[in-house]
């Protein structure tokens, strides 16, 4: 068989070695990414696998490294709810699914909405079908991502983690993005300044309800604070009753883009202008601020890249490496044309 012919039946292991010159040894160290054979010897491993179009048995391999290549992304019925309504967690699963397809490896999407699905993830992870889980958006106390914690699972989670869990984790700078959005508001002479904070169930939600108290109190400016759920629905009721409570309100920094578009729609029910009555910034930076009206000014966080970064984390985890305990990535504030 000449360089340019692929056997019709499929090669071996066997085959492979032949062609390239090595050992059948050195033939599987190649093929299931081990880094401890030679630069040229690789060379002609890798060039023999190609002209015969090898294809490594995955059933075979996984019980030789004991992984499955694949990865879980775990995540909770709020975020599935959101995929029809915001674009973070599909921005997010972009990430993660790019960094693990470009390593070769399978992404495995999972939704938690009941013990059920808690356990059936559990098991998976228990009996090696995946080789390491990501969280999104873990909730509370997080039962889930403490088991696998203590399973010895490789795990990585999106956003702080509450209580004493010590799992690494990929968030954005939350309380200084808020500063930063309520620092704008202040500059550009507003007075009396409000927000609508996110659940305060999650860490991202209290970290941002922490960053405007903290602004506020550096300006010497009461709080005023109203809550919501993340939700659009919850922000134009927040919004509402902000409005009731503060009829003079002239601003108020939004703890997502999601909640500040119920917002912007609560304020044109009650005749308000923005930015010209009352300013509007929100926290995300998707395209619900993208496309609101007026286009919406917020605190911009690299979506994309924390579902990179806690792809990467978790490779690296699974591959027996000791990774940071947190990743923290910048905010920035995205200028348009509500505050």
């Amino acid at each position: 068989m000449d360089g340019g012919t692929r056997d019709s039946r499929r090669p071996t292991l066997e085959a492979v070695a032949t062609r390239a010159g090595v050992s059948r040894a050195t033939v599987s160290r190649v093929v299931n990414g081990s880094m401890t054979v030679a630069t040229d010897m690789r060379a002609k491993v890798l060039r023999a696998v190609d002209e015969m179009g090898y294809v490594p048995n995955q059933a075979a391999r996984s019980l030789v490294t004991h992984r499955m290549d694949s990865y879980a992304l775990v995540l909770t019925e709020s975020a599935g709810r959101s995929f029809s309504d915001d674009t973070f967690f599909p921005s997010l699963v972009h990430g993660v699914s790019q960094h693990l397809d470009a390593a070769g490896k399978e992404l495995v999407l999972q939704m938690v909405n009941s013990q059920r699905s808690q356990d059936h993830i559990q098991q998976s992870a228990a009996g090696r079908y995946v080789d390491g889980v990501m969280v999104a958006s873990a909730l509370g106390a997080d039962p889930l991502t403490h088991r696998l914690v203590r399973m010895g699972v490789p795990v990585v989670v999106n956003g702080r983690p509450r209580g004493r869990l010590s799992v690494p984790y990929v968030d954005v700078a939350n309380a200084e993005g808020a500063r930063l959005a309520v620092r704008r508001l202040i500059g550009s002479g507003r007075r009396c300044i409000a927000t609508i904070a996110g659940a305060q169930d999650v860490t991202g939600g209290i970290d941002r309800l922490a960053g405007y108290r903290a602004e506020m109190a550096a300006a010497g400016r009461p709080p005023r604070v109203a809550f919501g759920d993340f939700g659009r629905e919850s922000g134009s009721a927040a919004m509402e009753q902000l409005l009731a409570d503060e009829p003079h309100l002239d601003a108020v920094f939004v703890a997502s883009d999601l909640m500040a578009s119920g917002a912007l729609r609560a304020l044109r029910r009650s005749g308000r202008r923005v930015p010209d009555d009352v300013a509007v910034i929100g926290f995300d930076d998707t395209a619900v601020a993208w496309y609101a009206e007026p286009p919406l000014t917020t605190v911009h966080q690299p979506i994309h890249d924390i579902g990179r970064t806690m792809a990467r984390q978790v490779l690296r985890m699974a591959g027996g490496e000791t990774v940071e305990p947190a990743v923290v990535l910048p905010a920035r504030l995205v200028i348009r044309e509500s505050g």
